[in-house]
């Protein structure tokens, strides 16, 4: 199958060597030969989430990666079915790029057709000399700055381009390094924008589906948006290669070896909890005990043996 598309992406749409897919064409290719894989799926999660209302504005958050630039395309995709009447705004922050980079940004931008507003911050200066969890707080300023500019032109949503192998990848780190069982969820309220909410229309997508649509179209986007790891992006390296998430990634992909359903099985957890069966949980900050009912008579034997059941299925 991977040589299969590697044929593909170097036959790049049949044509002449040296001459690249245009805006149409690579809009096509998401019509027709990723119609299922991308535009389907991305068309479903926003029916199953409720995530586009009548009359939302919505600002898609750029970061000039391969995940954002084909969102960008699906919503422009989405919006030309007029099933429900939305605006559109392709918000790109530069947090402090080094100037090729942005530069592969604007130059992407145009050939796909996506018009673009850049706005500008100071947030990689910020986070530079942060020794302690710098990547949590950048990520935690580029979302307050892209809710803020959002706001300023009248959007009430931002989206931003998490997909499926984000969210399966994030219910394991939890577990793993965190300690605790949670999701990334496809939709959330803004804690400090009222009003405002954040979008997640890639949740179905799959990472390799993404690879594929680029190297089709042989498209080159920024791997990574983060200053410390950009120079690796720019010489085609993978910037990402120790972090925790690519560990995870290993441990997928070594478990599906022996369980090709691993990752939908990792995705549904989430959807089937039974909290008849886990010692603790939160809610809403609050924190409930097993012990707290346990008195009433309502956790018995039965319901421990409908989950043994469902493992060994």
């Amino acid at each position: 199958m991977e040589q299969n598309q590697e044929k593909e992406a170097r036959k790049g749409q049949g044509m002449a060597q040296g001459s690249l897919p245009t805006a149409d064409e690579i809009e096509k290719s998401i019509r027709k030969k990723f119609h299922k894989q991308l535009f389907s799926r991305f068309a479903k999660a926003v029916r199953d989430y409720q995530l586009v209302q009548e009359g939302d504005r919505v600002a898609v958050c750029i970061s000039g990666g391969k995940d954002s630039m084909l969102m960008a395309k699906l919503f422009q995709e989405l919006q030309k079915h007029r099933k429900v009447s939305f605006g559109l705004e392709f918000l790109v922050m530069d947090p402090g790029y080094l100037k090729r980079n942005r530069e592969l940004i604007e130059e992407n931008a145009a050939r796909l057709s996506v018009p673009i507003r850049i706005f500008e911050t100071e947030i990689f200066d910020a986070v530079y000399e942060v020794e302690k969890s710098p990547c949590y707080l950048c990520a935690r300023m580029r979302r307050g700055h892209l809710y803020n500019q959002a706001r300023k032109i009248g959007c009430n949503k931002i989206a931003l381009g998490h997909h499926y192998d984000d969210v399966i990848e994030t219910i394991l780190m939890g577990m793993l390094y965190g300690g605790q069982v949670q999701t990334m969820m496809p939709k959330l309220h803004s804690t400090n924008f009222p009003g405002m909410e954040l979008i997640r229309p890639m949740y179905y997508i799959r990472e390799d589906d993404i690879k594929h649509w680029r190297d089709y179209n042989r498209l080159k986007f920024l791997q990574c948006a983060c200053r410390f790891t950009e120079d690796c992006a720019a010489a085609g390296m993978d910037g990402q290669a120790l972090s925790k998430r690519m560990e995870i990634k290993r441990l997928i992909a070594a478990m599906k070896e022996s369980n090709p359903f691993v990752e939908a099985n990792i995705f549904k957890s989430v959807e089937n909890v039974n909290l008849s069966t886990v010692i603790a949980y939160k809610e809403h900050g609050r924190r409930h005990h097993f012990l707290d009912s346990y008195a009433c008579g309502i956790l018995s034997e039965k319901e421990e043996g409908k989950e043994d059941e469902r493992a060994y299925q």
